[in-house]
């Protein structure tokens, strides 16, 4: 079990790297998943830890479960080892981006 203090850093540093809005990631997660002839359902689309995201942007601190806090801890650490300052992605369609995108980082906001 996490204690309210290292509960609040985790909130404060979940909140850092995910830098896209629930609205954002949501479309993000639906077109990521579409092909050329269909959109997944909205409840459907992404990855089960990018829709786990999602549901946790949605949510108040003193609602997360363990869970919740289990994908915060590998969301945070994710983006930490994925972003590096001095090569960051040039192109907006590199792989990286994307698969950073699916879990609510974008890498080429400020």
């Amino acid at each position: 079990m996490t204690d309210a203090l290292e509960l609040d850093a985790l909130w404060e540093d979940f909140h850092r790297v995910v830098n896209m809005t629930s609205q954002e990631l949501a479309a993000w997660l639906r077109v990521s998943d579409a092909d050329e002839l269909s959109e997944p359902l909205p409840e459907h689309a992404g990855t089960p830890t990018g829709q786990h995201v999602l549901a946790i942007l949605q949510k108040r601190r003193t609602d997360l479960t363990d869970d919740d806090i289990q994908v915060m801890h590998e969301v945070v650490d994710t983006v930490e080892e994925q972003t590096d300052l001095e090569n960051e992605p040039a192109a907006e369609d590199t792989r990286r981006r994307h698969l950073l995108m699916t879990i609510g980082h974008d890498p080429l906001r400020p």
